[in-house]
């Protein structure tokens, strides 16, 4: 990629993800660190501002921190799943720099372990600024990269991966559009294949892969025309706007010595010591790539099939689960061909049903003894991919009946199955011998003829899908 057609400059671009952890309470506090129910969790009613907050988040006097021991073990979870090493002491240091939306005036920080901020509510009506705390000191961790990222598309696709992780871990919900997952995005340019890097500008809060890779490609391109233009590009803080769609200057780069590092002397170092790490690794579950390898190697499953079901850890546990099942009901046989028959349903039925009820999986009223049962009916050819739809469709529905009642009952059974078909198939075959020849010499537009002939042999309503019919004549011909 080259910033705007100049193909003598390329960009490098680093990242800082901040990851907001799946904590009960804040960081350094007991004030609930996520909303309630009815402050706004279900995402139909607004949370009410600064009522998640305590003396301390709000930075009073004579107020003391204590550190969350759930926000470190899922840092450590974090850390090594990424190959991170593990500091054995770590200390927290405060970060004497004013922030209206961090009301103690400065951010503890070491470990990557840190508080979030609060938001800052902006009126031009009022022209005013007022400030919700409720955010303010929830735990939060950042992953800074090396810069080594060379595209905005590649730095994309670098968090869609993050995202993934914190949700397998259970680190994160990693919701962009809530700001529980965003990035920094810092980008410099230098001449193609050379070592020196031009002077480092970053872009705050982006939360989501749109804005970022926007943001970036708009960024490399701003850099590159002032470049080839003969004027310098200083150190900046930019930010994004989404709708101009282009970057605008928020302050200059500021340096460690502006943040005045003093150590934090209320809070003790943290000892993190090879019984806590052992605790950890064995609380974490298979990672998402691991699991894809298994689902290919194991299972069986073609590579873009196992990618998409481990896109989401409940979805790639409800089709384990639902295959564990359906292997049950076949009692073994073709277990390749059931596994992939298995992951073509969910990934076209379980999926459509994620869009359509924007909720997880585990949260819908379907358990994966139902789609197993589904897809079970499917593969002795009870039910062709219609009826199959609209049985999950009831049980999605909330409907308490077994997926074969709820078929028998809306009557979409077949009523010929893949045993009742061949003896028909085998004398239609016997009866027209001539034009078997004649589609065994490349004539196979004759195939629609042989259908017609078996489906002839039932009556309107009670023909079998002519889907299984044909695949019955082509496997006895070819």
């Amino acid at each position: 990629m080259s910033p705007d057609g100049y193909e003598r400059i390329e960009p490098v671009i680093g990242l800082e993800v901040h990851c907001q952890l799946r904590t009960e309470a804040k960081l350094f506090s007991s004030a609930p660190a996520q909303p309630d129910a009815g402050d706004g969790a279900n995402g139909n009613q607004r949370e009410r501002p600064n009522t998640r907050t305590q003396p301390f988040d709000l930075g009073h006097p004579g107020t003391l921190p204590v550190l969350n021991e759930r926000a470190l073990v899922l840092a450590l979870r974090l850390g090594l799943a990424t190959g991170c090493r593990v500091a054995q002491r770590s200390s927290f240091s405060r970060k004497h720099y004013f922030y209206p939306d961090l009301a103690k005036g400065y951010q503890i920080r070491r470990l990557n372990l840190e508080e979030d901020a609060g938001k800052s509510l902006h009126s031009r009506k009022r022209r005013a600024t007022r400030v919700d705390y409720n955010r303010a000191g929830a735990a939060l961790v950042e992953l800074v990269t090396e810069p080594d990222l060379r595209s905005p598309h590649e730095a994309a696709r670098f968090m869609k991966k993050i995202r993934r992780l914190v949700r397998y871990l259970g680190v994160s919900d990693g919701r962009m559009e809530a700001g529980s997952l965003r990035c920094d995005a810092n980008v410099s340019l230098r001449e193609r294949g050379g070592d020196a890097l031009g002077a480092r500008v970053e872009i705050k809060n982006l939360n989501s892969f749109r804005h970022l890779e926007r943001a970036l490609r708009f960024e490399a391109a701003r850099q590159a025309r002032r470049i080839e233009n003969g004027a310098s590009v200083p150190p900046e803080t930019r930010r994004w706007d989404e709708e101009a769609e282009q970057t605008r200057l928020l302050r200059k780069k500021e340096t460690a010595p502006d943040y005045r590092y003093l150590p934090e002397p209320d809070l003790p170092p943290v000892v993190v010591g090879e019984e806590l790490l052992d605790r950890v690794r064995a609380s974490m579950p298979e990672q998402p790539e691991e699991r894809k390898a298994r689902f290919v190697e194991d299972i069986g499953l073609p590579e873009r099939a196992a990618a998409l079901l481990t896109e989401d850890r409940a979805l790639a546990d409800f089709y384990e689960d639902a295959v564990s099942r359906l292997y049950k009901l076949t009692g073994g046989g073709n277990t390749r061909r059931q596994a992939r028959r298995a992951a073509h349903f969910l990934l076209n039925e379980g999926r459509r049903a994620l869009a359509e009820h924007r909720a997880p999986i585990d949260a819908l009223p379907v358990e994966p003894t139902d789609a197993a049962e589904v897809v079970y009916l499917i593969l002795e050819d009870d039910l062709d991919e219609s009826a199959a739809r609209k049985v999950f469709a009831a049980l999605l529905a909330g409907r308490d009946d077994d997926p074969e009642t709820i078929a028998r009952e809306e009557e979409l059974l077949q009523v010929a199955g893949r045993d009742e078909l061949k003896p028909i198939v085998e004398k239609t075959l016997d009866r027209h011998s001539k034009n078997v020849h004649r589609y065994k010499s490349g004539k196979k537009s004759l195939i629609g003829f042989f259908i017609g002939e078996v489906r002839s042999a039932f009556d309107e309503e009670g023909a079998p899908d002519p889907k299984l019919i044909r695949e019955m004549i082509e496997d006895r011909l070819d």
